[in-house]
């Protein structure tokens, strides 16, 4: 089958790694599956990643409707992040996806050690 770019942009697989592509996003949607949190509590998750590539992060996964931002009125300002109810259906995928890096590990240590006899 030859691949346009058009076939490709409208594929689920190509929308679904431009939601995923994002260093952080897979764990940034692992944490909020557990619990709704604020953006201290997610940025402690993470102690390398800096405020602005967090900040990022969660605006992209909030435009692609996979994360919803609450924000409380009241002083200070209260913000919350949990999962879109579409955002929660990636929880199975991101498991097998866990799973398999696993199975990658244990591989990649199997075959480093065979190639060091």
């Amino acid at each position: 089958m030859n691949y346009t770019n058009e076939i490709l942009e409208e594929c689920g697989f190509t929308s679904a790694q431009k939601i995923l592509s994002g260093k952080w996003s897979m764990l940034i949607i692992l944490f909020l599956h557990e619990r709704t949190m604020r953006f201290n509590e997610i940025q402690r998750l993470f102690p390398d990643i800096t405020h602005a590539t967090l900040t990022k992060q969660l605006r992209s996964l909030e435009e692609y409707g996979v994360v919803v931002r609450n924000v409380y009125p009241q002083i200070p300002p209260k913000v919350e992040y949990s999962l879109s109810d579409i955002g929660k259906k990636l929880k199975p995928i991101l498991d097998s996806v866990m799973v398999w890096g696993e199975e990658y590990k244990e591989y990649s240590n199997a075959y480093t050690a065979k190639e060091k006899l």
